[in-house]
């Protein structure tokens, strides 16, 4: 489900988030779909549930699932991923591209990179 790597500079609550965020994105989750309970996830991965806890909230924050007291976490329709996360995505995207393009990547590369990705995608970039 998730894989967490000790090694790498991110945060593991990151790690899970975004873990969880590509398994939604990848229709692995569908929307309404119970996710695992902030207990279950922590004893599956044997780390502090503080820690799931802390990404559930920010994948509430950011659209990608909702809570419902006494009830658990679910995944959201896509439709409640924001403008704003979209926004995000997007300053990060032209960071990256102006970086590229600085150490010497070709624009045509980069659009190929693109096609290739929407294609491998469906389409949905």
């Amino acid at each position: 489900m998730i894989n967490l790597n000790y090694r790498d500079s991110r945060p593991i609550y990151e790690q899970i988030k975004d873990g969880l965020r590509k398994l939604v994105m990848t229709g692995a989750f569908s929307p309404d779909e119970r996710l695992p309970s902030v207990r279950e996830l922590a004893s599956a991965l044997a780390i502090n549930p503080n820690t799931i806890q802390r990404a559930y909230k920010e994948l509430e924050a950011e659209g990608y699932i909702y809570t419902t007291a006494g009830k658990g976490s679910f995944v959201s329709d896509m439709s409640g991923v924001d403008s704003a996360r979209r926004s995000q995505q997007l300053k990060k995207f032209e960071e990256a591209v102006i970086e590229l393009l600085f150490l010497g990547t070709h624009a045509e590369e980069l659009k190929s990179r693109i096609d290739s990705l929407s294609k491998d995608s469906g389409g949905g970039l």
